[in-house]
């Protein structure tokens, strides 16, 4: 039982309507995320402002209780989930927009902004927030900063921490502190903006962010690509970016992929995999790469053309849903985030297919051709202990295979609890006690998320 004590203290904190415990609902709601995995927290306290979290951070780490932020949930790693019980800190009540500055080309917001919200209001003044994960429309601003989310744009405007200026938090002892600066530059000291950027909520709680914004871009036109192989689509990616066209969103679709939404799409019936392609910038330029991109697909496309805006609703529509049509092929599913220099990503999608034809399990590939970032997909049935037993064995190989082509374990998702058995394969043992060091800085006692990226052993062994 969460003593009696503790939880008189949270009510007076934040009002006792915002406390949850055994049998609410929210303990179910706060107990799980985009891994599917389950963990249950003991409390789920929903703060109002800074000051509140404040106070809980300083009553936790007397007392020695774990706290667990946690935005929409969406996460693919397990970062917001309770592994250790203790408290569960929601920062849906804090979702305000402060303000927008045109002028300077910037924004500060609350946490539990929605990313998709934003991005329509800044929109408003001609600006233009480009992180565009595929969770756009539920995730928050606060969870996208703690795990540096990518996304669709990535190849052309970066990823969250490209747009982190500055940022407002609490550190596990309760201290309030700001980094950062407005200005477009600046190198006073260590960066310590980015180095909270990606932490996944292990050093502190953020509650406002201060974001650079661009210029909205005029125009956008979107391209669609089919193959009758995997070698001749990223060949025409590379070959597109080769030719100084640089678009902003650049996704591939491998053939398992494809056969989840034939019946959603029009797919023609030899084609393997798939472009889809957005540019963005002023029109004519557009209509010219446009033009372009069709021309250079000609000697390897099976079929080429551009997309009225109604067909390329739905064609984005399928994209961002894509995770949910896999389900077609097998009721459970475990997501990896790889990346590969673009080179090589033929290379590991054949190995991917060697593992499908000696363990039997899908593994369909979707992602960001123009970056690398795959997403790999293990689709199994957790009622066939034979399917179950081969996950552990096919994930280890894959990022084994992912860190000797060059590359890394996780472009987005992060590492949370579900690869941080695997952390070892890419960062050696001297840069982890580094690292664990200045977690200790910051979190002396350990509350903030605690067995997260560093804890090696299988905290989700029932997938």
């Amino acid at each position: 039982m969460f003593p009696p004590h503790i939880i008189k203290e949270l009510n007076s904190i934040v009002g006792k309507e915002y406390v949850f415990l055994p049998p609410s609902n929210k303990i179910e709601e706060f107990s799980t995320d985009g891994t599917k995995l389950i963990f249950y927290p003991e409390v789920v306290v929903l703060p109002e402002n800074e000051e509140q979290i404040s106070e809980i951070l300083k009553l936790a780490n007397k007392e020695k209780v774990p706290i667990i932020p946690r935005g929409a949930g969406t996460g693919m790693s397990g970062g917001a989930l309770a592994i250790k019980g203790g408290i569960v800190l929601g920062m849906n009540r804090m979702n305000r927009i402060i303000y927008i500055d045109p002028d300077n080309m910037v924004c500060k917001v609350e946490a539990g902004v929605i990313t998709e919200d934003l991005q329509k209001e800044v929109n408003k003044y001609g600006l233009f927030y480009p992180p565009y994960p595929a969770s756009a429309n539920i995730s928050t601003i606060g969870g996208n900063v703690a795990e540096c989310a990518g996304g669709l744009r990535a190849v052309k405007y970066g990823v969250t921490r490209d747009y982190v200026m500055g940022l407002r938090m609490v550190l596990p002892t309760g201290e309030i502190v700001w980094t950062g600066t407005k200005a477009k530059k600046g190198v006073v000291g260590y960066d310590i903006t980015r180095l909270i950027v990606g932490s996944e909520g292990t050093l502190a709680i953020i509650t406002e962010i201060l974001l650079r914004l661009i210029p909205a871009p005029e125009f956008k036109k979107g391209i669609i690509l089919f193959f009758k192989d995997i070698s001749s689509a990223i060949e025409t990616a590379i070959k597109i970016i080769h030719s100084r066209i640089i678009p902003s969103i650049l996704e591939f679709l491998d053939d398992i992929c494809l056969d989840c939404v034939r019946e959603d799409l029009y797919i023609p019936a030899s084609s393997n995999s798939m472009l889809i392609i957005e540019l963005d910038g002023p029109r004519s330029l557009v209509m010219e790469e446009t033009e372009r991109i069709l021309k250079i697909s000609e000697n390897k496309a099976l079929k080429a053309y551009s997309l009225e805006e109604e067909e390329e609703k739905k064609i984005w529509y399928v994209r961002n849903n894509l995770s949910h049509y896999m389900y077609r092929i097998k009721p459970n599913k475990i997501s990896e985030d790889i990346v590969v220099p673009i080179k090589k990503i033929p290379d590991i999608l054949d190995y991917i297919k060697s593992l499908i034809k000696e363990y039997g399990l899908p593994i369909p590939v979707f992602g960001h051709a123009g970056d690398g970032n795959l997403h790999v997909n293990i689709m199994f049935d957790k009622g066939k202990e034979e399917e179950v037993k081969k996950i552990r064995e096919v994930i280890s190989r894959i990022l084994k295979k992912t860190v000797e082509l060059e590359g890394t374990i996780s472009g987005e998702h992060g590492i949370g609890i579900t690869k941080s058995t695997y952390i070892g394969l890419e960062i050696p043992d001297h840069l982890l006690d580094l690292m664990k060091k200045i977690k200790k800085v910051f979190d002396p006692n350990n509350i903030l998320n605690p067995g997260k990226i560093f804890c090696r052993s299988m905290l989700w062994q029932n997938p």
